[in-house]
């Protein structure tokens, strides 16, 4: 049914049968509750937040308790989607026992169904402790801002998709999907894939494989912004974005009618009617 609350078996079902999943990035209740009703598998509550709509200049200013508000929104939102949140950067890199700690945060401050970790395989221990724990992990890999050195990429805060990893690396990325696997990983988040190792590690491995810029449909499904989706940043006024609208033109031209309205003394739409001049 199109209303039924999605699980993890659901989406392991849906890579048995060939059938995409759909994720998107969320960070406020409004556009959660959008994306829920388009009938979208997965819902990520990614540290992005902090660059794309407070301004910082990395993700990594990001905090837990940040993380944990912005959570409780979108999980406010979703009734029927699965709903993951970003570590922001500390929480695994402090230990296993820490990253239970946050884990379990996500889960009885917000509610969330997994929690989703990056540069997951160079903390497998991480990982272990927290399935262990009870909280399915959505293991984030390929080109993150931990990892981009290793691959030879510099990382932006919104990496290019022409960013993919070296193709000569299959062999080494397939064993670190398998890895993440072993170690418990419900799903894998394989960032800047590319056609040639993403289809790799997906055939490789039983669990669903999503991925943003880079990926394709040689994975499992995608992974994507909604404010990107749909051209929502002041910088889409300028540079018109690869998207499916341009709200931010829809944005400035309201704003700007709302404006005009103001300064020439009339009613707002919505407002009590404005008694006749005598």
């Amino acid at each position: 049914m199109a209303d039924a609350r999605v699980t993890l078996r659901g989406l392991q079902q849906m890579k048995q049968q060939g059938r995409k999943i759909v994720g998107v990035v969320a960070w406020d209740y409004q556009m959660a509750r959008i994306v829920d009703r388009v009938g979208v598998e997965l819902v990520s509550v990614g540290d992005t937040v902090g660059v794309n709509l407070w301004g910082h200049a990395n993700p990594f200013e990001v905090t837990m308790d940040q993380m944990i508000t912005v959570t409780q929104a979108v999980r406010r939102g979703v009734t029927r989607a699965l709903v993951s949140a970003d570590f922001p950067f500390g929480p695994l890199q402090q230990g296993s026992g820490s990253a239970v700690r946050a884990a379990i945060r996500f889960v009885k401050e917000a509610g969330v169904d997994m929690v989703k970790l990056d540069a997951a395989s160079d903390y497998l221990d991480g990982v272990e402790a927290v399935t262990r724990a009870g909280v399915p992990v959505f293991a984030q890999f390929g080109i993150t801002p931990q990892t981009a050195l290793r691959y030879g990429v510099e990382y932006k805060a919104i990496p290019s998709a022409a960013d993919q990893v070296p193709v000569e690396l299959t062999d080494d990325l397939v064993a670190e999907a398998k890895r993440l696997e072993s170690a418990g990983a419900a799903l894998l988040n394989f960032t800047n894939s590319g056609p040639v190792v993403g289809a790799a590690v997906a055939a490789a491995v039983s669990i669903p494989v999503l991925g943003g810029f880079g990926g394709g449909p040689w994975l499992d499904g995608r992974m994507r912004m909604a404010h990107a989706a749909i051209g929502y940043a002041a910088s889409a006024l300028d540079d018109p974005p690869d998207s499916y609208a341009n709200v931010a033109k829809i944005t400035l031209e309201a704003m700007t009618a709302y404006a005009d309205d103001v300064r020439g003394a009339r009613q707002l739409p919505g407002g009590i009617p404005v008694p006749p001049s005598s």
